[in-house]
């Protein structure tokens, strides 16, 4: 299905994407330890609930396999652990049981035949749950001090044994995806999913080694990835997503300084994380006063480590925009001076490759007038 954007009408996509920007060097390869990249592109997690009673089927399959052949790294929409309160739906993937990973194998299946590498999303939604979930209906909601995004109090506080129950999930998770011959995996750690929630001083007041300070907001994290290190081994890869804003709540922060992200990621960096995804609404904003540095500049800055930088590439408007929050261009010339500065080593690209599969190709190629425009609204429609 063929859509067109009423924001790019005045000024087509052909003339404000590209411009005379030369982006061949995000089509450069990328190698860190066994994980080789064709590109810098990252195809980002993008929750589509196409997966009845939570196995995802050809059709799942059919709709990476177009991507792979044209982005560096799939990561797949966010996949439900194996802990009773980790999801809501019942359409959206899940990343356990027979028929389930039996559907995934066939996306890594098809995906590897294509040419492509992928990472499952490891996800629990934590306070986010919903009350009348599909899955697991009465499994309680869970989050670190019983509070949601708003500060109301909402579900109950995990106890010592749910947090040991949820680092085994996902570490079970990761274990089964390197079974399956997945390329690594990504731990959703941001949007205001349980991850995050002990990394936000709004949704965590704990006073045990999960909370209090800054680092000990990070411990279920690290604690989770020091898990999957253990059962996977030191080469296999992974990601964390992580991010200051969080669903409704656009202005919240879990840092307010660089000083305060380095103590955030300093743990994960210890217990073994091999890469960092900065998921912004907006790419090229300066994260914190005084410095022009993007979030995923300091990332990698403060880190070392290969970083994905995210926000509203190819597309006008953020994410869950507002008026004002439209981009003047899409040019992507502001992109390639932040890599060539050395800000982060892959890009994601969410809603511009959800709707034209072959978005990166065609900027590679300057075939700009066949791009297909994302228009909300559509999603449903595109695969």
């Amino acid at each position: 299905m063929t859509t067109t954007n009423p924001a790019l009408e005045a000024e087509p996509l052909t003339q404000t994407l590209l411009d005379d920007t030369d982006a061949s060097p995000l089509f450069a390869p990328l190698r860190f330890g066994d994980l080789a990249l064709s590109n810098r592109f990252v195809m980002a997690p993008m929750t589509r609930a196409f997966s009845p009673n939570g196995v995802p089927g050809d059709d799942v399959a059919e709709y990476y396999a177009r991507r792979a052949p044209y982005l560096g790294l799939i990561v797949t929409e966010g996949t439900y652990i194996d802990h009773p309160s980790a999801g809501s739906s019942d359409r959206i993937p899940t990343f356990y049981g027979e028929n389930a990973l039996a559907g995934w194998q066939n996306v890594v299946d098809r995906v590897h035949a294509a040419g492509g590498k992928i990472f499952p999303q490891l996800w629990h939604l934590g306070v986010t749950r919903s009350e009348t979930a599909e899955l697991n209906p009465n499994a309680p909601i869970i989050s670190p001090s019983g509070l949601g995004a708003t500060g109301k109090e909402r579900g109950q506080a995990a106890t010592t044994k749910d947090i040991d129950d949820i680092i085994a999930s996902f570490a079970r998770a990761a274990r089964d995806a390197q079974r399956l011959g997945f390329d690594g995996v990504e731990l959703h750690g941001a949007h205001g999913y349980l991850l995050d929630q002990f990394l936000w001083a709004k949704t965590n007041r704990r006073s045990d080694r999960f909370g209090a300070e800054i680092s000990g907001r990070s411990r279920l994290a690290a604690d989770v990835i020091e898990a999957i290190r253990g059962e996977v081994g030191d080469a296999f890869p992974i990601d964390f997503r992580f991010s200051q804003w969080k669903g409704g709540q656009y202005d919240a922060r879990i840092a307010e300084t660089p000083q305060q992200l380095e103590q955030i990621l300093a743990p994960l960096v210890d217990a073994g994380v091999t890469m960092l995804h900065a998921s912004t609404r907006r790419y090229w904003l300066p994260e914190f006063e005084g410095s022009d540095r993007t979030l995923a500049g300091w990332t990698k800055q403060l880190t070392g480590l290969p970083t994905i930088a995210l926000g509203s590439v190819g597309v006008p408007g953020a994410f869950m925009e507002t008026g004002d929050e439209a981009q003047q261009t899409l040019s992507i010339a502001p992109l390639l001076e932040l890599f060539e500065r050395g800000e982060f080593d892959l890009v994601a690209l969410g809603r511009a490759v959800l709707s034209d599969p072959e978005f990166t190709e065609k900027v590679r190629t300057n075939r700009l007038g066949e791009i297909r425009a994302y228009e909300k609204g559509h999603e449903s429609a595109l695969a």
